[in-house]
């Protein structure tokens, strides 16, 4: 049986505005998980640099996320809230990693391939190592969960492979200075350094969806601000874009079997019930036969209800920044602790002369 303690690691870049994907999909769990578990919440700050922003921009962008957790209920009592770079022992764990990851692994990484395009040689030594880094911020606190998506499951797995390797790499190294921990690993139970992260899949219902198209997730990076709802935005501002949102000429069917084929239909019923805390059949049942626009109506009304105190809040830290900066330090002062602890242990497994 696995005897790590049992802690949760995730963290959101500071690029763009967070919207209504993050919260449904991530900041709202992260809130509910930190009542029953020891987690620890980052602002991943170095990996914003794949994509090379202006560094005035980081750091506001860096301070908006900090506010967008801590309005969305994040404890920064309960929980450990912090910006990645404030803690250096992320990227010295990311150069041991490095040399533990394969070339070959990085290659097929998925997002690897989306961003870096056609033109791959142009792309950076960062974003081609940027699943390497991920593993360290995760394996650096020994985090035995991640809650992610469906479609971040391909760097956990990277992640789980770096760790095995390296405890296998180690594996004499680990067992003579005693540090290792005795873990469930399919039906064998072994000793190794890191953890077998495992991952905490978010339902179906928190796949929220763009606003223009149906078929793609909501994102920072679309060019469209329509597309999304961001967690800044004004009543005024939700309310048009949910009147604007794609839809099709057929009225909100009965039975979730009439969602078929169509997409943003499925979306917009998807995200009342994620808001409203229920199931799509019961969304299904007070609105079908209804036509979209006293649907949007609806729905506007409930994600302007929902959605407002977070945006006031997350407008009154921005205009607070010494706050949010002690929230980061005192965060990455406690994160700095079990940093050290680990990485202490890793360069005694790996052979780093230390005094």
């Amino acid at each position: 049986m696995n005897s790590f303690k049992e802690r949760i690691f995730s963290g959101a870049q500071p690029t763009g505005n967070l919207h209504l994907g993050n919260y449904l999909g991530a900041l709202k769990r992260w809130v509910e998980l930190q009542d029953s578990h020891d987690c620890i919440y980052c602002v991943v700050d170095m990996h914003a640099l794949t994509i090379l922003p202006d560094p005035v921009e980081l750091l506001n962008s860096t301070r908006e996320i900090t506010a967008a957790y801590l309005a969305a209920g994040l404890d920064p009592k309960k929980s450990i809230v912090f910006n990645q770079s404030r803690v250096r022992q992320h990227s010295e764990l990311a150069w041991v990693f490095n040399c533990i990851a394969r070339i070959g692994w990085m290659n097929r990484m998925t997002q690897f391939k989306d961003k870096a395009g056609k033109d791959r040689d142009n792309a950076s030594l960062g974003l081609l190592a940027y699943p390497s880094l991920m593993a360290a911020d995760i394996l650096l606190y020994r985090a035995t969960h991640v809650p992610v998506g469906d479609d971040q499951k391909q760097h956990l797995e990277l992640t789980r492979d770096i760790a095995q390797k390296f405890n296998n790499d180690y594996s004499d190294r680990i067992r003579s200075l005693g540090v290792g921990v005795e873990m469930a690993v399919g039906d064998e139970t072994v000793s190794g350094y890191f953890p077998i992260t495992e991952p905490m899949i978010s339902g179906p219902a928190m796949r929220i969806m763009s606003l223009r198209d149906g078929t793609k997730k909501m994102s920072k990076s679309d060019p469209s601000d329509l597309s999304r709802i961001n967690l800044i935005d004004d009543a005024e501002t939700i309310t048009k874009k949910i009147r604007k949102a794609k839809t099709d000429a057929d009225a909100i069917p009965s039975e979730i079997d009439g969602l078929k084929g169509r997409a943003e239909a499925d979306n917009l019923v998807g995200v009342f019930a994620a808001l409203s805390g229920q199931q799509k059949e019961q969304v299904l049942r007070d609105f079908g036969g209804k036509q979209f626009s006293e649907f949007k109506a609806a729905l506007a009304d409930l994600a302007v209800a929902q959605l407002s105190p977070i945006t006031q809040e997350m407008r009154r830290l921005i205009a607070d920044p010494a706050y949010i900066d002690s929230v980061l330090r005192d965060g990455g002062a406690r994160a700095s602790v079990i940093a050290e602890e680990n990485m202490n242990n890793v360069r005694n497994i790996v052979g780093f002369l230390q005094d």
